[in-house]
């Protein structure tokens, strides 16, 4: 990065951090100050807030890169959002807001026991902790990739940067600063997107992009097709999503803790609608930007591989060297077949467009081939390598094509989505570990000081503890499936558990527990033995914490009977 991006990403960052500093310096010190900003936040710093959290740096980081690879039909992944928000705004939230509580798991306490409570508590706990050290390590790969640092040393300290914001901010201060992060997040994706046809040739416009976009198969935004093994069409988006997202914002404290600090009900509500109407589209556009970078490549030799660091590895060598000259040869190719099917799309040449499109796609065909050629050499020459290169196609793009400045803006918008996600993480994780666990089971009677301070210390230890979990994530391909396919493991089970708990009311304590148990074990071996695509086993854990709890009380019911 040239000395212009460097002062433009730490007056982006330093800017933005200090007014959240600065605004939330007049929280109240005490527990609720700290974790829930004092119950005080307006709808639109909700709906911010609430979009900061979902939307870390995995998701400006690796989207673009899953549309490059896969096409525009990741979006489909949010289409049961909005159907979520609405259900949560009529069900959950009120429940929440009246009973006044810290954390969503206070609640299940009431209606079951404690025990029912501590292992939602602790469901919650291990995959949002493992998630978070995803977060962590997505802008360490900037980093370590732009800077040429080490990628655990890199780990260490964006990791300690934000435990630290986090340690002495309070939750108010992460509202405010997740406001400005947003709006610094989505005008730079909208500049990245816009230079990117701005670096086209000069005669195509946005919609000759899309139309070549569209030819190549990269518009694939609508997926009719119901397939069990499809991970993305509208039928796991709208069903297998829903329960997803009905149970990531219904249970999961690090955005229940969002809401819960509206100043009321209908501030919440308001908060959670917009985020259900902004969402979509707000991901639609980081997509699209990936498939516009697609385009791109099209009329410039993209790299074989384009995670820079490993490639080094094998550059120098004669296999290399060999498929690079073949790479040169196939691109030309494909460049010809591009301008061929451009001129076709034009001029409305239906056969030229058929004979076009079918030559690009060969010559992509064959680039695509040799790009596994590369990954096989690179492999063969450390076997420990990683090659997938998903997470590091925008990265590449942005760093050697972009203007000095914008790199630094696009860096900028990165590390601050990290910020944002990561901090609320570190917020939830240590309200249920103090409220849930240390203030419920351990240490019930004391000053407001005191969990103040044991807040704060919780916090450093999750801090430490999921930069641990970063320095194991380098390896695990793209990063916004593996956080959603994490999250898959879980969510479905925990929101079977309040659904249970909301509408039926004949089944107790005992037998949702060991339901909650049972369906976890059948989850986790339905993804082991890949019986399904992962957004399904939101509903499946859902579906099976309530039938078996339904057959344990019935179990249970008919054992007191004939006792």
């Amino acid at each position: 990065m040239t000395n212009i991006d460097w002062l433009v990403l730490l007056l982006t960052l330093g800017g933005i951090v200090g007014f959240g500093f600065w605004k939330g310096r007049m929280s109240k010190q005490n527990i609720e100050g700290y974790l829930l900003a004092d119950r005080q936040m307006p709808w639109y710093h909700v709906t911010l807030s609430v979009m900061a959290t979902q939307a870390s740096a995995i998701t400006f980081l690796s989207a673009p890169g899953q549309a490059y690879t896969d096409g525009m039909r990741f979006v489909q992944f949010y289409f049961g959002l909005p159907l979520a928000m609405i259900v949560l705004s009529i069900t959950f939230i009120p429940m929440f807001k009246k009973m006044n509580i810290f954390t969503a798991y206070e609640f299940l306490e009431g209606r079951f026991d404690l025990k029912t409570r501590t292992l939602t508590s602790l469901l919650f706990l291990l995959p949002r902790a493992l998630s978070t050290g995803v977060t962590i390590a997505a802008p360490s790969i900037i980093l370590s990739t732009i800077l040429g640092w080490n990628l655990y040393w890199t780990n260490i300290l964006t990791g300690s940067v934000v435990t630290v914001y986090c340690l002495f901010g309070g939750s108010k201060t992460i509202s405010y600063t997740q406001l400005q992060q947003m709006f610094v997040v989505l005008g730079g994706m909208f500049l990245a997107g816009y230079m990117v046809v701005h670096l086209l040739p000069a005669e195509m416009g946005f919609v000759d992009t899309l139309k070549v976009a569209g030819k190549m198969g990269k518009l694939n935004v609508i997926d009719w097709k119901f397939d069990l093994n499809n991970r993305y069409n509208v039928w796991s988006g709208l069903i297998g999503g829903f329960f997803l997202q009905l149970s990531y914002f219904g249970t999961d404290q690090s955005q229940v803790g969002r809401y819960l600090s509206g100043e009321s009900i209908g501030e919440s509500r308001l908060g959670l609608l917009m985020n259900g109407i902004f969402k979509i589209p707000m991901q639609f556009l980081i997509l699209l930007v990936g498939v516009l970078v697609f385009v791109f490549y099209q009329f410039h030799e993209a790299p074989l591989f384009f995670n820079k660091t490993v490639l080094q590895k094998v550059e120098q060598t004669s296999e290399y060297q060999e498929i690079t000259k073949k790479n040169k040869e196939v691109f030309e190719q494909k460049q010809s077949a591009v301008n061929t099917l451009f001129t076709a799309i034009k001029t409305n040449d239906e056969a030229g467009i058929n004979s076009g499109r079918t030559a690009v796609l060969a010559a992509d065909k064959q680039a695509n081939g040799l790009r596994d050629e590369v990954k096989d050499l690179i492999k063969k020459t450390d076997k420990t390598a990683d090659t997938n290169d998903t997470n590091y196609i925008f990265l590449s793009f942005v760093t050697k094509y972009l203007p000095q400045g914008m790199v630094g803006l696009l860096i900028a918008v990165i590390l601050l989505a990290s910020m944002g996600s990561m901090a609320s993480a570190f917020s939830s994780l240590t309200s249920c570990t103090i409220v849930d666990i240390y203030q419920r089971i351990i240490h019930q009677q004391d000053s407001e000081k005191h969990y103040l301070n044991a807040s704060k210390i919780s916090t450093l230890f999750w801090g430490i503890f999921c930069i641990i979990v970063a320095q194991f994530t380098a390896n695990i391909g793209s990063l916004i499936e593996a956080v959603n396919i994490l999250g898959s493991w879980f969510y479905g089970t925990i929101l079977g558990v309040f659904l249970v708990a909301f509408y039926f009311k004949f089944i107790g304590s005992t037998a949702v527990f060991w339901a909650t148990i049972l369906a976890e074990i059948v989850v986790i071996y339905t993804w082991w033995i890949d019986l399904t695509a992962f957004l399904w086993l939101n509903l499946i854990g859902c579906v099976l914490v309530i039938v078996f709890g339904y057959l344990f009380q019935m179990i249970e019911n008919q054992v007191k009977k004939t006792a």
